[in-house]
């Protein structure tokens, strides 16, 4: 009887964890996917002008425009494009009709195209703010002798610039070689369904265990018996 309660507590207190963690995944999963709704509504946003104190949290993927002048020196960020290969977004200063000077991502050329001389001077930029977290402690430090670079870090790039840290994800063209590449939910991850169906299927399998090791017993008892 002691044996029988202790596999009832333990199987019931197991699936019910279990059980549990699957739903916690499907209300994470409904979070996600009103997060990345909201998103992609500010992404298609009108544009509005630059804020004048951006702020990461409440300006990220804010939809923008700005005119000015795409100024001289840039830097490059190893990227890779599928069915594509490598290539660098370009980082350069743009310095807006008010004297600012943000950073601005003009987008994707081919490794072969990094040296091709690239439009300068005065341009409209339409696109939307953006604060990639793309570094940790395995990043490369940036080769500045080429000014070659493996992650974006908004504050790094700024001080390399001479720039405001706020970076400016052009959507449109502002040089034939380049192929703007304007932020999207693509690169978020939402794996909670898969989450919440490992779970659920991990409580299918703890259940049908525990009936197995409680019907064993009574199977042995009923085969001795016979």
């Amino acid at each position: 009887m002691n044996r029988l309660l202790f596999l009832l507590t333990f199987g019931a207190t197991g699936a019910a964890i279990l059980l549990a963690l699957g739903v916690w995944q499907l209300q994470r999963l409904d979070w996600k996917q009103t997060l990345l709704s909201d998103i992609e509504t500010r992404i298609a946003a009108a544009p509005m002008d630059l804020p004048s104190a951006p702020e990461p949290l409440r300006d990220a993927y804010l939809a923008v425009q700005a005119e000015g002048t795409i100024l001289p020196g840039e830097l490059a960020v190893l990227v890779s494009r599928k069915n594509i290969g490598a290539g660098y977004r370009i980082i350069a200063p743009f310095r807006t009709q008010d004297g600012r000077r943000i950073l601005l991502d003009r987008g994707f050329v081919r490794e072969g195209d990094r040296e091709a001389v690239r439009a300068l001077g005065p341009a409209r930029i339409v696109g939307n703010l953006h604060w990639p977290d793309e570094t940790d402690k395995f990043t490369p430090a940036p080769d500045r002798a080429t000014e070659t670079w493996f992650a974006r870090d908004v504050a790094a790039m700024a001080q390399a610039l001479d720039t405001e840290p706020l970076l400016l994800i052009a959507a449109n063209a502002t040089d034939p070689v380049l192929t703007p590449l304007p932020v999207g939910t693509e690169g978020i991850p939402n794996d909670h369904l898969q989450y919440a169906i490992t779970w659920f299927s991990l409580a299918v399998v703890w259940i049908a265990m525990t009936v197995y090791f409680l019907w064993r017993p009574r199977a042995r008892k009923s085969g001795e018996a016979t």
